[in-house]
């Protein structure tokens, strides 16, 4: 299992928000790329990114922030927020990002979505946040009635790179992730699973990695130094208890 270091920008500047609360923000850093180098120095071997201004408003105010990071990493970059059409995808792709994320777009148009994968096979991965085990989209903002597996395994035939499956109850609350709903999701799906939000102790990570999925994703305890990124990716390749 991988651990991915979050890197999520607003105004140009490196934060973490508080439950997707654009009014609860921590600012940890002003320059981005500075955090991408710290990350990477300690071990990182891939990097979460999220432009939190695109998420919000579907704008590319933190594309030079984020060419940025790309060009001074040596590792896989994977970007996710306001990925809304193909010429952004494009341009994203050009600059030497990785692997695109993209959520409410993936949920509201999977049309589009077959046709994106199609075009562009295991360069996109879905953002699937679910509350309660049900698809939210709009910034966590609205909650659909159809579950986050059958949702997955409609577009499983999709050539995907990868699911990130946050559990939104959970995200930036350093309270532990849900491991038992990441397990039901991740045995019910063929696509790669990366887990997100609430992964704070190293303990976390054993968990998790006892599990049949890909990555985690790992942020504000990083930030706030409740955990070693160097023992996490150690934790994410060691043998762990079953769950």
């Amino acid at each position: 299992m991988q651990i991915w270091p979050a890197i999520d920008i607003l105004d140009g500047k490196c934060v973490r928000l508080t439950q997707g609360d654009y009014n609860q923000s921590t600012v940890y850093g002003q320059d981005p790329a500075d955090m991408a180098a710290r990350w990477c120095a300690d071990g990182a071997e891939c990097l979460h990114l999220v432009d939190l201004d695109g998420a919000r408003d579907g704008s590319n105010f933190n594309f030079s922030a984020v060419k940025e990071i790309v060009q001074s990493v040596d590792v896989p970059c994977q970007l996710g927020g306001g990925i809304r059409n193909e010429q952004t995808i494009q341009e994203y792709l050009e600059l030497g990002v990785s692997r695109l994320v993209i959520g409410t777009k993936a949920i509201k148009d999977p049309e589009w979505l077959e046709e994106m994968a199609a075009k562009y096979p295991q360069r996109l991965a879905i953002g699937l946040d679910a509350r309660h085990g049900k698809v939210a989209t709009d910034g966590w903002k609205q909650v659909s009635e159809m579950s986050a597996i059958d949702y997955a395994k409609q577009i499983s035939s999709f050539p995907i790179g990868a699911i990130i499956y946050t559990d939104i109850l959970k995200d930036g609350m350093l309270a532990g992730p849900n491991v038992e709903s990441t397990k039901e999701f991740s045995a019910e799906v063929s696509v790669p699973v990366i887990a997100s939000g609430g992964v704070t102790t190293i303990d976390d990570v054993s968990r998790l990695a006892a599990l049949d999925i890909t990555g985690a994703i790992v942020g504000r305890t990083l930030y706030e130094g409740k955990m070693n990124l160097h023992d996490a990716i150690s934790a994410a390749k060691g043998k762990a208890t079953k769950v």
